[in-house]
C-alpha cells in the first residue's frame, strides 16, 4: 500500500475493517474472506511476535477448519493436546482425556503463539484478506451511534493518519480494547480475578503419570496454581497465577523476578519434580491477568471480539476458544446481514447473547473451581449445570464429559436445541447467586442434541430470544428457525 505524504489521506471504502490480528482478528477476516465479503486487517505489530497463552481448547480445530488454517497448522509440528491433568487442593488427580469422553479424533495442540498466530495471518491473507502490519488504529469513528470507519497510522509514516470508511468494524484489538477500553470506557474489572502471572521456559520436563498426550498439567497451591506446558522441541512452559497482593508482597522479597520464579517452583514439590532434569533458561515474564467483562460486545455496524470484549483467569486456557468463537459468530452475523438474511438487530441481539453466555458460564466455572477445596464432584456438577444437561446422569463418566465439555470449548460449539439458549441463561443467573451466597442447590431445565464434536450441524448454536442459530453450508451465516 502506497503512502501520500499528506497529514490526512482519505482511503478506500472497505466493507470490514478489523482490528487486530491476533487469532480473534485473523480468524475473522479470513472466515469473510473467504466468503467473498471485502476485509482490511490492520495489525499494529510485526509477527511473527511473542504472546503467552500456548495451550488450545479443542474447539480451535473445528474453526480452523472452517477459516482454512486447519492443514498447516496441523502439519506445522506443535504437539497434541488432549487434555488435562489437575492436582488440585487435597484431591487425587484428576484427568479430563477428550479422547476418552469424547473420541479419538478430537484433540488441539500446545502451541508457540508467535508462529501459531503467524499462521493464522498469513492465512487471513491467503483466503483473500488484505492485510497490513505496522498499522496503529487510532480510533473508530462514528456517525451517531453506527461505526462508519477507522483512523490509523502507519508506524513509518506515523504523522500521517488515514481514514478507511467501511459497513462493519470487527474490534479484535486485545486487552489494549480501542472501543471498550479507549472508546466507550465500558469494561467492568472482576475483583476476585486480579491475578499476576509470572512465567518462564525449560529445556526438558516431565508431566504427570497419567497425562493425556500432550496435556497440560493444572496444579494449586495455598494462594494461587502452576501450569506446566509441553511445547515443540522438549521445551516447557512453567507460570505460576496469584492474586496482586500476593504477587506484590512476595515480590519484595526478591532481587529479581528470576529468583522469584525459581523460588516459586521449588515451593511445589509437584512442579520441581518436574523440571528437575531440566534446564531454565532466559528471561522470566510478568503480566497482569485482570478479568473483565465490557458492558456490550456489539453495536450497529461493529463487533468486539476475543479479548477485547472480555477477559478470564488463564486456569482453564479458554482465551484463544473465546477469540476464534466470537470472530465465528461476528463474522457470520455480518455474512447474514450483508445478504438481507437477518436485520442487523437480530444479528447483533444473536451475537451479544451467544458471546456472553459462552463467556459467563466459564466465568462461573472458573470462579467454582477456585474455591480449592470443594472437590472435583462438585465442579463436575457445577459444569452439568451450566451446560443443561440432564442432572440425572450422575454418573462420573457424564460429570466429566459436561466438564470436558465447557473447557474443551465444545459446549459452546455443540449448543442446540429450541429451548437451551434460553435455560442456560437462567441456570447462569442461578448459578452466579450460588456462588455469591454460597447457597447449596438449583435445578435447572434443558436439552441438548447430540452432534459429532468435529462436525457444526445447522443447529449448532441456537439462540431462542432470537429465533437463529449458526449454519456453515452452503456458507457461513444465521438462519430462522431451531
Amino acid at each position: 500500500m502506497q503512502f501520500d505524504t499528506a497529514e490526512s489521506v482519505q482511503a478506500t471504502k472497505r466493507t470490514v475493517v478489523v482490528v487486530g490480528g491476533g487469532p480473534g482478528g485473523s480468524t475473522a477476516a479470513a472466515l469473510l474472506a473467504r466468503n467473498g465479503v471485502d476485509v482490511l486487517l490492520l495489525e499494529r505489530d510485526t509477527f511473527p511476535r511473542y504472546h503467552i497463552g500456548e495451550s488450545l481448547a479443542a474447539s480451535c480445530q473445528v474453526i480452523m477448519n472452517l477459516s482454512g488454517a486447519l492443514s498447516e497448522v496441523e502439519s506445522f509440528g506443535f504437539p497434541v493436546k488432549r487434555g488435562a491433568l489437575l492436582r488440585w487442593g487435597n484431591e487425587e488427580d484428576w484427568t479430563v482425556d477428550w479422547s476418552q469422553l469424547f473420541g479419538p479424533d478430537v484433540s488441539s495442540w500446545q502451541v508457540d503463539r508467535d508462529d501459531f498466530d503467524h499462521i493464522l495471518l498469513r492465512n487471513a491473507e491467503k483466503q483473500g484478506a488484505e492485510v497490513i502490519q505496522e498499522a496503529t488504529v487510532k480510533k473508530v469513528l462514528f456517525d451517531g451511534e453506527r461505526a462508519v470507519g477507522v483512523e490509523w497510522v502507519h508506524n513509518e509514516t506515523p504523522d500521517e493518519v488515514i481514514t478507511t470508511p467501511c459497513d462493519f468494524v470487527i474490534d479484535a484489538s486485545g486487552r489494549g480494547g480501542v472501543l471498550t477500553k479507549q472508546h466507550f470506557r465500558n469494561r467492568v474489572p472482576h475483583d476476585i480475578f486480579r491475578n499476576v502471572a509470572i512465567w518462564g521456559y525449560w529445556d526438558g520436563g516431565t508431566r504427570l503419570p497419567g497425562t493425556p498426550e500432550g496435556g497440560i498439567n493444572v496444579v494449586s497451591s495455598a494462594d494461587g496454581w502452576y501450569w506446566v506446558i509441553p511445547l515443540r522441541n522438549n521445551q516447557t512452559s512453567v507460570g505460576f497465577v496469584t492474586h496482586q497482593d500476593n504477587f506484590l508482597k512476595r515480590r519484595k522479597s526478591f532481587a529479581t523476578t528470576e529468583e522469584m520464579l525459581h523460588a516459586l517452583v521449588e515451593e511445589s514439590p509437584t512442579v520441581q519434580e518436574l523440571v528437575k532434569d531440566a534446564r531454565y533458561y532466559a528471561p522470566v515474564r510478568v503480566e497482569q491477568d485482570f478479568s473483565y467483562v465490557s458492558e456490550k460486545f456489539s453495536g450497529p455496524g461493529y463487533f468486539i471480539a476475543g479479548d477485547a470484549a472480555c477477559f478470564l483467569d488463564p486456569l482453564l486456557s479458554t482465551g484463544v476458544h473465546l477469540a476464534m468463537y466470537s470472530a465465528m459468530l461476528s463474522s457470520a452475523a455480518i455474512m447474514s446481514i450483508r445478504a438481507k438474511e437477518v436485520t442487523e438487530e437480530q444479528a447483533l441481539a444473536f451475537y451479544e447473547s451467544l458471546y456472553h453466555h459462552a463467556y459467563a458460564r466459564l466465568l462461573v466455572l472458573v470462579s467454582g473451581v477456585y474455591e480449592q477445596y470443594k472437590g472435583k464432584k462438585t465442579y463436575f456438577w457445577l459444569a452439568q449445570r451450566l451446560t443443561g444437561e440432564d442432572s440425572e446422569q450422575a454418573e462420573p463418566r457424564a460429570l466429566n464429559s459436561a466438564f470436558g465439555g465447557l473447557t474443551s470449548g465444545l459446549s459452546d460449539l455443540r449448543d442446540a436445541g429450541d429451548n437451551v439458549g434460553w435455560s442456560a441463561r437462567k441456570v447462569l443467573v442461578e448459578e452466579a447467586k450460588i456462588a455469591k451466597q454460597r447457597a447449596e442447590e438449583q435445578s435447572s431445565e434443558g436439552g441438548k442434541k447430540g452432534i459429532s464434536a468435529f462436525r457444526l450441524e445447522p443447529t449448532d448454536l441456537y439462540d431462542a430470544a432470537t429465533g437463529l442459530h449458526l449454519v456453515t453450508s452452503p456458507r457461513l451465516g444465521l438462519q430462522h428457525g431451531g
